[in-house]
């Protein structure tokens, strides 16, 4: 399309936008004959992300924040190469990290627009660039390496006479310069020096700070530069060690992305894939949140991640690759060794606010036993630039340097993509083994947990969750995503129960593999760690509602298909038959419970059934219940509902005054307590807004007590008795909420809607106890893990704010309390308080 568009004449200085939009230019080179025998580039520099294309293939990212501005056109041109040639340079209108207003993670600016800064023909001068990459290692090693260090002083020196051999004005004089300082990067380290293991490394978020379409061009314009990088340093022979530009990549939903929109480019990548430098790691769909998704869908990322990589590149992947994630569940190290992972790569431990993380190199375990091997890069980072200061780092930093002798260090930009340079490159050349600097060697992430696996005899384990001390906020950021996932998880797991009963009780059923593959991708894609957990653009937060919205619609026609071929003759109508409703339970439990019904006049009517595990029934007389509901109004406006297992007292704002398992006679609220207490905390974090809650927040509770409509009975008693009420949060916001107690039932339910309209505030549900423990029970995915209830250190007082999925208990011996969601993360449970993020 933008071969054949209309182009009119562009000029340095001239701006395009707004926001988000695309340019095409169309730009005709016509390359000097005097240039011949020299570098030639074409030099391109905006403020937007852009990507030449020539011959209808893309060929080169440029990105001036990741530090790419220019088109190599020849190394040394010759008489038969082009002269005159037409690119093509597509400009998108935003940058590396989006389009902020103000700061990156503000919201995007609509109307930014993008300027074009240079676009330029020009010979590239490789010796002086050269010489500019000595001058720069030797000036770091004098200034870092220290004034006791002697290698400081002959670094410095070296640079001196340098300086004095040059002259810039006389280009013969620059290989004399440059062989001083290869004397110095030749000298040799002693055995026992420590090897960092460099690998390229390109981290791209499938969504943050842009769109998920924008993704798929960051990934084509990283790594078609990467490709670019490669053919360039096919082996480079340095200190008798051969070299390669190793890039690591991950997340097979990039791959699928670049398959399919960029056909020629994905030919190259496999094509450097069997070559073994360009490594597929990872094993996952995308980088997910490693907290948030439930135990099936962490088994489909690696399912739907494992399954790519064998189809597309003939091997699984061994190493579990997740950087840049808030947090990772005690449950991990079990389901990466049940997909064939045993090493395991992360850093964002790093970021702990309050505690510093004890070690760099450990076995990691699980919940169940499982052990992984795994490694954080002592740089702290996934997006080194190959300097000296980060070599050294990288060093001094790590923790089992008395266990281990290697580590990671990965280089390249990240976040917005962008990846390696050839300067990075260079740079780690003359420190391959250079002595006063570590021992620097590009390698492979099969190759550096080799190693390790062989020193790991004294190494340190870690059990339970790695709990990062930052981002608390993304277990509750974006309520309508948090409660999108957790539905459409349940559907597709409906759907797949449903889906196999009939595939195994009719022969003609077809199961909807293909379609319910489709639906898993698209709700494993908002699984990403900037997307789940909502620290994410609106953009990206409307696409993924709509995923959602999807997922819903299509697996509710998957989930009727199944049901009509399962009980079709159950749905058949029969002459005089009593009417008869069709009632299915997809848990692996036989469930009692109060259900809705239709009624002939097109009401709804209540019914006690009992349906088998994992089956159905067909209920035509409904069962009595041994003790209807009770509800009753007192005279100072309070209600109790019981229903013969338990008894609750609520006051006029729906607080629980009393909680009563009948059976115990024990009482759950404490003496002037109030439980199911909404309170509205201050959220005014240091920097990062929709990531972060404060520990200081906890200093400015304040209960909501505003009453709108005070509580009112809604269903007086027998199968159900509920009550409704409702509450002003805030300057603006409202709260409106139904408890609902249905016959037989050992739990009481709270249907909650908020109107939310309010900025930097946190609305909690709090339900003080009578239970006295020192751990709270957590769900997890296919397990639980216990957290301290008290703030005795500081890892314990760290863990202020914590994330759960369907559930909490405290309990003592012989009784405790469990609070219940369907759509909430965020929880707390301190000292006896158990507490819901809302």
């Amino acid at each position: 399309e933008a071969v054949v568009g209309e182009f009119r004449p562009a000029e340095v200085g001239e701006s395009f936008g707004p926001t988000w939009e695309t340019c095409w230019f169309k730009v005709e080179l016509s390359i000097p004959l005097a240039w011949a025998g020299r570098e030639v580039h074409f030099v391109w520099e905006s403020d937007g992300e852009s990507m030449v294309w020539r011959d209808a293939q893309p060929v080169q990212g440029l990105t001036k924040e990741g530090e790419k501005t220019s088109y190599i056109l020849t190394s040394s041109l010759k008489e038969s190469e082009p002269h005159s040639l037409t690119l093509y340079v597509e400009l998108a209108c935003n940058g590396l990290f989006g389009a902020g207003k103000g700061s990156m993670i503000a919201p995007p600016d609509p109307d930014r627009r993008v300027t074009l800064n240079k676009a330029e023909l020009v010979v590239f001068n490789r010796d002086v660039y050269e010489l500019l990459v000595d001058l720069e290692i030797l000036l770091d090693m004098a200034r870092l390496l220290g004034e006791e260090n002697q290698r400081s002083f002959q670094a410095l020196y070296t640079a001196n006479q340098m300086v004095n051999v040059c002259d810039v004005t006389d280009p013969s004089t620059f290989p004399a310069a440059r062989d001083l300082a290869a004397a110095v990067f030749s000298q040799r380290n002693g055995e026992s020096q420590h090897t960092i293991h460099a690998m390229g490394h390109c981290h791209i978020d499938s969504a943050w700070l842009w769109p998920y379409e924008e993704t798929i061009r960051k990934c084509a314009r990283s790594w078609v530069t990467v490709i670019r990088l490669m053919e360039r340093n096919p082996e480079l022979t340095f200190a008798c060690s051969q070299l390669r530009l190793i890039s690591v990549l991950w997340q097979a939903q990039q791959f699928e992305w670049v398959r399919i929109w960029y056909p020629g480019l994905y030919a190259q990548i496999l094509d450097f894939v069997a070559k073994g430098q360009f490594i597929p790691v990872g094993g996952t769909w995308v980088e997910m949140d490693g907290n948030l998704p439930s135990g099936e869908s962490m088994v489909r990322q690696f399912l739907q991640g494992q399954q790519f990589f064998q189809e597309q590149f003939g091997r699984i992947c061994s190493e579990f690759w997740l950087p840049d994630t808030f947090g990772y569940s005690a449950q991990l190290p079990q389901l990466m060794r049940g997909c064939g992972i045993q090493r395991f790569l992360t850093q964002k431990l790093s970021w702990n606010l309050v505690n510093t993380f004890p070690y760099h190199t450990f076995f990691w375990e699980g919940i169940d036993g499982s052990r992984v091997l795994t490694h954080f890069p002592p740089g702290d980072s996934y997006g080194m630039q190959g300097l000296v200061e980060e070599m050294l780092k990288t060093v001094k930093n790590n923790k089992d340097k008395g266990y281990v002798n290697h580590s990671a260090f990965l280089f390249g930009f990240g976040d917005g993509g962008g990846g390696p340079t050839q300067k990075m490159l260079d740079r780690m050349k003359r420190m391959s083994d250079t002595d006063g600097l570590p021992r620097v060697q590009i390698s492979t992430p099969d190759q550096l947990f080799s190693v390790l696996e062989k020193e790991s005899s004294q190494l340190c384990t870690w059990v339970g969750e790695l709990f990062l001390e930052l981002h608390n906020g993304t277990y509750t950021t974006q309520a309508q995503i948090k409660k999108g996932n957790r539905e459409c998880e349940r559907i597709l797991h409906d759907v797949e129960v449903l889906s196999t009963l009939a595939m195994a009780r009719d022969s003609v059923f077809q199961y909807p593999a293909s379609e319910l593959q489709r639906l898993w991708r698209l709700l494993l894609l908002n699984q990403f760690h900037d997307v789940l957990p909502g620290s994410c653009i609106q953009l990206v937060v409307e696409d993924a509602l709509q995923y959602y919205t999807e997922i819903r619609r299509i697996g509710a026609g998957l989930q009727e298909e199944a049901v009509q071929s399962l009980c079709r003759d159950l749905l058949q109508p029969k002459a005089e038959s009593t009417k008869s409703t069709l009632v299915l339970n997809t848990l692996p439990w036989e469930r009692t419970e109060v259900i809705s019904r239709p009624a002939p006049d097109g009401t709804e009517n209540l019914a006690l059934v009992t349906v088998p595990s994992m089956g159905y029934a067909l209920v035509q007389e409904p069962l009595l219940p041994s003790q209807p509901v009770s509800v009753r109004k007192q005279e100072d406006g309070s209600i109790t509902m019981e229903n013969g297992v338990i008894a609750v007292c609520l006051d006029t704002m729906g607080r629980l005054t009393s909680l009563q398992l009948l059976d115990s006679e024990r009482e759950s609220v404490p003496d002037g307590c109030y439980a199911n207490q909404f309170a509205l905390f201050d959220d005014v974090p240091l920097y990062w807004d929709a990531w972060d809650v404060m520990d200081y927040h906890l200093e400015t509770r304040k209960p909501v007590t505003t009453l709108l409509k005070p509580l009112e009975v809604t269903l007086a008693g027998g199968l159900r008795g509920s009550v409704r009420f409702s509450l002003q949060v805030g300057k603006s916001s409202t709260l409106t909420q139904e408890i609902i107690l249905d016959a037989t039932c050992p739990y009481l339910r709270f249907l909650t809607q908020v109107e939310w309209k309010e900025a930097h505030k946190f609305l909690k549900v709090e339900f003080p106890v009578q239970v006295r423990s020192t751990n709270a029970t957590y769900e997890i995915q296919f397990g639980h893990v216990q957290r301290p209830t008290h703030w005795n250190t500081s890892w314990d007082w760290a863990r202020f704010e914590v994330w759960a999925h369907k559930w909490m208990d405290l309990s003592e011996h012989g009784f405790g309390v469990a609070l219940l969601n369907d759509c909430k993360y965020g929880a707390s449970a301190h000292r006896n308080i158990l507490s819901l993020s809302l």
